[in-house]
């Protein structure tokens, strides 16, 4: 699809990766972009166009948020899942609470988003969905184990609905990164992938019709290293936590 007059809507979309996709549909022509935030507020002073930026309550853990934007939203063409969250719990020994948001926030609040904005999808002539994804989809690190159960789970997921919504003619697209240069990995002192450079990749499988896009080494080293045993595949973190 072409991204020249589209109307989209962003989840997560005041900061990082979210604002970044907002800024580049905008630049691409988007005629209209909701914004999907948990406080719409939060978008004051960010420099967007009101004639062309449309703020909307959403959380995507809430149903009623997600039913309320589906009903005002009638005119989206290409659904862009990106709010996400990152807790840093282990499976094991975590706040089990926390886990579960996790898998609320990346598997369930994304299917969510999609089941109510098929529909209006179909409705508009099919359109394009890309859900933020993550190499933590195909391997996990200590400290971020429940993420990546929870990016697994939504890599399977866009896989599942890429089936479901092909008779329709929606594009499904799932987009892989590491690390982002964004607040949430602040605190990581590793290569990161700049969000702009990110989003066009994104944008640009969007525009060229593919299933999937492994935005940098990272994520395409993960997906490759599948078909390695895991015992070979996790052999250096096993050594490094004494296993």
């Amino acid at each position: 699809m072409d991204i020249l007059n589209t109307t989209a809507l962003v989840t997560g979309a005041n900061r990082g990766i979210g604002l970044a996709f907002v800024r580049e549909l905008l630049d691409r022509g988007a005629t209209r972009v909701y914004a999907g935030v948990r406080r719409p507020e939060s978008l004051d002073g960010l420099g967007l166009d009101p004639a062309r930026v449309t703020p909307l309550r959403l959380d995507i853990t809430d149903p009623e948020q997600i039913a309320a934007a589906a009903d005002v939203a009638r005119d989206v063409t290409l659904l862009i899942n990106n709010a996400g969250i990152s807790t840093y719990q282990g499976l094991i020994t975590g706040d089990l609470d926390k886990v579960r948001l996790e898998m609320d926030t990346h598997y369930f609040g994304t299917l969510a988003m999609v089941r109510a904005f098929a529909p209006v999808l179909a409705a508009n002539g099919g359109g394009a969905i890309l859900n933020m994804l993550s190499a933590l989809s195909w391997r996990t690190f200590p400290g971020a184990t429940a993420y990546g159960a929870a990016k697994a789970a939504a890599w399977s997921m866009t896989d599942g609905i890429r089936l479901e919504l092909a008779g329709q003619g929606t594009l499904v697209t799932g987009l892989h990164v590491g690390a982002v240069d964004t607040d949430m990995m602040a605190g990581w002192d590793i290569p990161k992938v700049d969000p702009a450079a990110l989003v066009r990749a994104g944008l640009d499988a969007i525009e060229a019709g593919a299933a999937e896009v492994l935005a940098d080494e990272t994520a395409a080293e993960a997906k490759a290293a599948l078909a390695v045993d895991p015992d070979t595949r996790y052999r250096e973190l096993l050594a490094s936590i004494g296993a």
